[in-house]
């Protein structure tokens, strides 16, 4: 779990510095805003389908470690390749393989946390491994942002970004060489059906999906707070870095609870998540770093103990299938809502806040009337101690 957890913080540290810095940088090699924005678009879509795929292949194969790290060599090594592209068109060629080199490693990574995670608690594990991977989400970019300040060279900051790459990729590899049969770390569990997944996997989609897609991306939230004037812009960067500071230590807490008390936990942090959206779109200064704070408790709750629940239902020999379903539903839903969103934002605040408000309460009464089907998957973990 701490190796996963160590390449998940060397990996977060290239590709989230290089996300911080590529709109600028495509923007220079002379792109225009729209095609900065649907290759971003068009980049997450690619991404969400090829792990549907990546999980299918790897609970055929049972290939955990060569799937992944072609998943991470891709998406790590693209990045210092950045700094050599001489057009838009190469950049962003180079972002498309980034996405998809990340879609690729996503589904084997998240099955072998989940078996790494038996031994300590799912809730608890995917918590940690979300706690190290943001703090070198929030340590890449910041390294990225001193470098820019010192020398205003995008290219030279893609290519120092190399170093956490390859660091990044060397963990992992002692990882396959320490665990090379990563799904023996679990024993057959329940399985979810005789022909596939159960009702309460899918119900469990739905609630999922109606999180992702009532869950206000940030980009619209800087705009607004942008465009309000309510906030400056140094404030907005701010904001988004106590968020990630939340996300991670909210994740410590909600997996922690997890464990002990089940699916209840996830039900308390989807109701205190519902109040986003009137806080950051209706409120001040002091109402929309509230927002944020609980934008980030949100964001903990999504990247740890909503995954452990779909480890938590689902056996080993169909663990990555579960999730590549889950991360392709998960995907489609948030964009669908992000780009509704977008239009209500230009039609009516109040319907945004409506509409984002309803979609979580609804996955929270969704979730409520699962937490008996889902409890019975969970097994009595023993205390985290860190260790896997």
């Amino acid at each position: 779990m701490l190796l996963l957890g160590t390449v998940s913080l060397f990996g977060d540290m290239t590709y989230e510095s290089a996300r911080s810095i590529s709109g600028p940088f495509l923007a220079l090699l002379g792109a225009s805003a729209t095609t900065v924005g649907v290759a971003a678009g068009l980049g997450e879509l690619l991404g969400y389908a090829l792990r549907l795929v990546s999980g299918n292949l790897v609970d055929r194969t049972r290939r955990y470690w060569s799937i992944a790290l072609t998943g991470y060599a891709l998406n790590l090594l693209a990045v210092p390749l950045l700094a050599l592209a001489g057009s838009w068109q190469l950049a962003v060629g180079l972002l498309f393989i980034e996405r998809a080199g990340r879609a690729i490693r996503v589904s084997p990574r998240d099955a072998m946390l989940s078996f790494a995670g038996r031994r300590m608690g799912k809730g608890w594990g995917f918590a940690l491994h979300e706690a190290m991977d943001q703090g070198g989400a929030m340590l890449g970019p910041l390294a990225v942002a001193a470098l820019l300040a010192w020398r205003h060279d995008y290219r030279l900051g893609f290519a120092v970004l190399l170093l956490p790459a390859l660091l990044s990729l060397g963990v992992l590899l002692l990882a396959r060489a320490l665990y090379p049969n990563p799904a023996a770390l679990e024993p057959a569990g329940l399985a979810l059906g005789a022909r596939g997944f159960d009702r309460v996997y899918w119900r469990y989609l739905i609630a999922a999906g109606c999180i992702a897609a009532g869950f206000a991306d940030y980009p619209l939230i800087a705009f607004h707070l942008g465009k309000s004037g309510g906030v400056g812009g140094e404030w907005i960067a701010m904001f988004y870095a106590i968020a990630m500071g939340v996300d991670g230590l909210a994740a410590l807490l909600l997996g922690y609870g997890y464990d002990r008390h089940g699916l209840s936990v996830l039900v308390l942090a989807a109701v205190l998540a519902m109040p986003v959206a009137p806080l950051v779109f209706w409120g001040g200064f002091g109402a929309s770093l509230a927002g944020a704070i609980l934008w980030g408790l949100g964001m903990g709750a999504q990247e740890s103990i909503m995954k452990a629940t779909i480890a938590a239902m689902s056996p080993a020999e169909q663990r990555g299938r579960a999730f590549g379903v889950y991360h392709l539903a998960f995907g489609v839903f948030w964009f669908a809502g992000s780009a509704l969103m977008g239009w209500l934002y230009d039609v009516s605040l109040t319907a945004l806040v409506v509409f984002s408000v309803a979609l979580q309460g609804l996955a929270a009464v969704q979730l409520f009337t699962l937490i008996g089907p889902i409890d019975r998957y969970l097994l009595p973990a023993t205390p985290p101690d860190g260790r896997a």
